[in-house]
């Protein structure tokens, strides 16, 4: 799995030097390998198939109806009637239905308005709602709220890729740091090794007390404890970056042990453009998802208003014995048939609630939008605050590292020549590791904050 790993590093960055270079999992490579392949960033793909047959489900609605009848009785060898029908009905997105039939009935007690001629009677018209559904029907209002949905769905899918990158980013700078004070801690375990080797050969040359070896090996194996502790946590952290490593056939990798990371104190500064941040907010994703639910409503809102207006129904057919019949005689002169039907409720209280309902489903939805916005842009402050906090407190503190760096040649110094002794040698280191490992803290903080300040603003990938 590592030399899957590391070809597709190559692939991206284009490395062709040191080894070392390549035992390290860089931020940019181990991000691109995560939206490339992690079972989420597929998860979010999924979300566009899901618009496209919403959509395709509601042109359902329009799909042309082919239909056939037989109706036929017999009683004492007489054949009451024999009534036949087939036809096709086509909606259209205009409202209007077109249709057409062929009818063929025969029998001796046939209702005479059944009466056709014995080659059977075509018919070719359309029906058109003049009231209610005139402007928007369910059929129209279905396809217009699934191509709604079919857009939202790129906002749905931004929206779980931006919470893979910010988990993501959380999982890489969190390996970095246990990695980084893993590599401090060694480094004061290796000190204190060597000098409790020096004060013991002291020791039997009769240059110190015995009590000076005790007091070294004491701070030995104190360091012992806290780099055995630096392990455990560098362990967990890599565990919980491998949970973010897929290969191209969707299988789980393992990281290999020589695969590190970037060390925190190597990687320079990032910068964020405030007023780009406080721009892209307005753009956020789950504000969009918003403002298409918004649209939705208003689509059911627009019919739930033509249930306010009566229903008016006008029908029209034009009647022939044969194709060549269509065209040969104008509309409303002969071999036709046509009517119109309507009715209204008296009332309207059913029109008139449903109306005030969704009027208030519309108000409900845009006070939570407004309260969504308003929450995303000072999560957004609050995060740029954090991270303009934390890189002044890493400027300071690395001045403050670096003077506690000189205190403890100072003091190494003194030792060296008699001046200072074991117990004032081993408070400046540990302040230095201590301050380190502050510092450490501080450059994660650091490039978290970055993260989520982006993730805040509706970025990610």
């Amino acid at each position: 799995m590592r030399k899957v790993l590391l070809g597709f590093y190559l692939l991206f960055l284009g490395y062709n030097s040191h080894a070392q270079e390549l035992d390290t999992l860089r931020f940019e490579v181990f991000m691109k390998w995560v939206e490339s392949f992690h079972p989420m960033a597929s998860q979010a793909e999924i979300y566009l198939g899901m618009g496209e047959m919403e959509v395709r489900k509601a042109r359902g609605g329009f799909d042309p109806l082919l239909y056939g009848t037989i109706d036929q009785k017999d009683f004492s060898e007489k054949t009451y009637y024999d009534k036949r029908e087939a036809g096709l009905k086509i909606p259209t997105v205009a409202g209007i239905e077109l249709n057409g039939a062929f009818e063929q009935n025969s029998g001796q007690f046939l209702n005479p308005e059944n009466s056709v001629p014995s080659g059977g009677l075509l018919a070719a018209g359309a029906s058109l709602n003049l009231g209610q559904g005139l402007i928007l029907d369910e059929r129209r209002a279905a396809l217009r709220q699934a191509q709604l949905y079919q857009q939202s769905t790129e906002s749905e899918r931004v929206k779980l890729l931006n919470e893979l990158y910010l988990k993501g980013y959380e999982a890489y700078w969190n390996w970095s740091l246990a990695f980084s004070n893993l590599l401090v801690l060694q480094e004061g375990y290796k000190l204190t090794l060597n000098r409790y080797e020096g004060v013991r050969q002291s020791f039997f040359q009769g240059d110190l007390a015995a009590i000076d070896t005790v007091e070294a090996f004491s701070q030995l194996l104190n360091r012992q404890y806290k780099l055995q502790s630096a392990e455990n946590a560098y362990f967990k952290a890599t565990q919980e970056l491998n949970s973010y490593l897929w290969n191209e056939g969707g299988e789980p990798m393992v990281l290999d042990q020589e695969i590190l990371p970037q060390v925190l104190g190597e990687i320079g500064a990032s910068s964020l453009d405030f007023e780009a941040l406080r721009t892209s907010v307005g753009n956020h994703p789950e504000l969009i998802i918003a403002d298409y639910e918004l649209a939705g409503l208003g689509i059911e809102k627009k019919l739930k208003a033509q249930s306010l207006l009566p229903v008016v129904k006008l029908k029209y057919n034009f009647l022939v014995e044969d194709l060549g019949g269509f065209g040969s005689a104008p509309f409303f002169e002969n071999n036709y048939k046509w009517g119109i039907s309507a009715y209204t409720p008296l009332l309207w209280r059913k029109a008139r609630g449903s109306v005030a309902l969704a009027n208030a489903k519309i108000d409900f939805k845009q006070n939570s939008r407004d309260l969504k916005e308003l929450q995303l842009r000072t999560k957004l402050e609050s995060e740029l605050n954090s991270w303009e906090v934390l890189s002044k407190q890493v400027n300071v503190f690395k001045r403050n590292v670096d003077n506690l760096d000189r205190l403890l040649d100072g003091e190494l110094r003194k030792f060296e020549i008699g001046e200072s002794s074991l117990f004032l040698v081993n408070a400046r280191e540990v302040s230095v590791l201590d301050s380190r490992i502050t510092l450490n803290e501080l450059l994660a903080k650091q490039k978290l904050a970055f993260g989520k300040a982006r993730f805040a603003a509706g970025l990610g990938f």
